[in-house]
């Protein structure tokens, strides 16, 4: 091990963060915590030798390193080889040919024409939809707007319904569903009776998942947890120099307004007068599309920013000026100086933003 190069996988990424960094196996969705010393021999020494890392050492760290290549070796995140030259970096360039890749869609009493939406996303060439239900709705709704989408020329490949809970709901009939519709990514049901989480069928990828967690509106998004981190080279790449939450992101809110994301506070009309692809060539829609969380405050810091989406419609602003926002999502309870987790509602420095975005209810009845 020690005379021959060492080698990162070229798809597990080192992000430094101000206590500690991360490993991104951007691969198999998985991240690894390691000191901020072990960041910077693999920022340095990738592609060397152990033997020459250990001669820049004074004697007395011989041992944490072996320990550390111990570690790096046994998570499959390094390997050996005396030609480096031959395993250049992953490309973490991010295109895509959409003008639009992922909208959301929300029903609370308006429905909308999904009919007419449908070329509209075509154009986009959007591919990726999500349909939340603050009221509820039956199968057989949600059967037809699938439908609408199972045209073998459709470009969307990825639907996923969020849903409330009741008593007559048959996980049975969901699952029937899933296995006939294989662009239905998942179906999330809120204010469950108890958390449960449902194998796919059939070989399906698209699960159903329950949660207790209470949705009555848009209020209800925005939120960072490490339940949310995704580590993958698509999402790591966006992130290097856009919002992962915003970019190519359009959405229709309850009312029929269009927005980049529901709880944005910007409208840039209603579908019913305005065309998807008129409301995106406004100047403002792009506001915030390559806001990249490397500019946000505290955020840059922070050794999860390239596996965490960036919430720019519920922050930490002291002021509401309308300027470009650059501090750091409200839902977010992290602490990047101390890596520790707490509930972000109880932070009283959080107080003034949560009154502006009238969250107290909401906070209340979360505690």
């Amino acid at each position: 091990m020690k005379t021959s190069n060492f080698i990162l996988f070229s798809d597990c990424i080192p992000v430094k963060g101000f206590n500690r960094s991360v490993i991104c196996d951007t691969k198999n969705n998985r991240y690894f915590f390691i000191p901020n010393s072990l960041y910077s021999i693999l920022e340095k020494y990738n592609g060397k030798t152990v033997d020459i890392i250990k001669k820049d050492f004074d004697h007395q760290y011989n041992e944490i390193i072996d320990e550390y290549f111990v570690f790096l070796v046994e998570n499959r995140l390094v390997f050996f080889n005396p030609t480096p030259e031959l395993f250049p970096e992953i490309s973490t360039q991010w295109h895509s040919p959409s003008k639009i890749t992922n909208m959301i869609i929300d029903y609370d009493g308006i429905m909308h024409d999904f009919n007419g939406l449908m070329p509209q996303l075509e154009a986009l060439k959007c591919s990726y939809i999500q349909l939340r239900f603050f009221k509820q709705v039956e199968l057989d709704f949600l059967k037809a707007l699938v439908q609408r989408l199972n045209d073998e020329s459709s470009r969307v490949v990825s639907i996923d319904f969020i849903i409330p809970y009741y008593e007559d709901l048959k996980i049975e009939e969901l699952n029937s569903f899933l296995s006939r519709n294989m662009r239905i990514h998942s179906v999330i049901i809120y204010s469950a009776p108890y958390y449960k989480s449902f194998k796919p069928v059939n070989g399906n990828m698209g699960y159903i998942m329950q949660t207790e967690r209470n949705i009555v509106n848009e209020k209800h998004c925005g939120i960072i947890s490490p339940e949310y981190f995704y580590s993958n080279i698509n999402l790591f790449s966006e992130s290097q120099r856009h919002n992962t939450c915003l970019n190519r992101k359009v959405s229709i809110d309850k009312e029929g307004y269009i927005r980049n994301c529901p709880s944005m506070p910007q409208q840039f009309g209603n579908i019913k007068d305005v065309t998807l692809e008129e409301a995106i060539g406004h100047p403002d829609f792009k506001k915030y599309w390559n806001i990249s969380k490397d500019q946000v405050e505290i955020c840059r810091d922070c050794e999860f920013r390239h596996v965490c989406t960036d919430c720019r419609a519920y922050t930490e602003r002291n002021s509401f000026d309308g300027e470009i926002d650059l501090s750091r999502p409200l839902k977010c309870g992290y602490d990047p100086y101390t890596n520790e987790w707490a509930e972000w509602s109880a932070n009283p420095l959080k107080q003034k933003a949560i009154e502006y975005y009238g969250m107290q209810e909401l906070v209340n009845n979360h505690a």
